[in-house]
């Protein structure tokens, strides 16, 4: 699974003109699955985002993770979006490829999964909504914003 991890202090998802999902300061998670991805991958890479130290502590340095804000145990939000886009191939031509994402049956399992665990691990846990057209805001902190890629 492939992601774009973004540092925020706030993001929302809108479809239809709705917010279906929203967090104050944490992370915003672009997420796509890729062929030949499994769930012990994103669950590798889920347990990578949560650990991930990118937060700043006192002193300015990125000793924190977003479950551990402030340093006394309080966690940030986790914005879950998928994007299948992030597969894209541009090597070749003027029109991405996106052969290497997983199929959109496959897509949906795996994000649902990811989805489902970081629910079970972490406090605050928004999402978006698999294949709809969405729109996402965010102020990006920092701006931080890591690639993150397991498999």
């Amino acid at each position: 699974m492939i992601s774009l991890i973004q540092r925020v202090s706030e993001a929302r998802v809108w479809v239809d003109g709705q917010v279906v999902g929203e967090i104050g300061p944490g992370l915003l998670v672009l997420a796509c699955a890729e062929r030949g991805d499994t769930e012990a991958g994103v669950e590798r890479l889920l347990a990578k985002i949560l650990k991930l130290r990118i937060f700043s502590d006192e002193a300015g340095k990125m000793n924190r993770s977003v479950q551990d804000l402030d340093g006394q145990g309080r966690p940030g939000g986790l914005l879950l979006v998928s994007q299948f886009t992030l597969a894209a191939d541009c090597s070749s031509g003027n029109r991405p490829s996106f052969t290497q994402a997983a199929a959109p049956e496959d897509g949906r399992r795996l994000y649902e999964h990811l989805v489902q665990r970081a629910r079970a691990s972490h406090g605050e846990v928004a999402t978006g909504i698999f294949a709809a057209d969405m729109k996402v805001q965010l102020i990006n902190d920092g701006p931080i914003t890591i690639p993150l890629r397991m498999v």
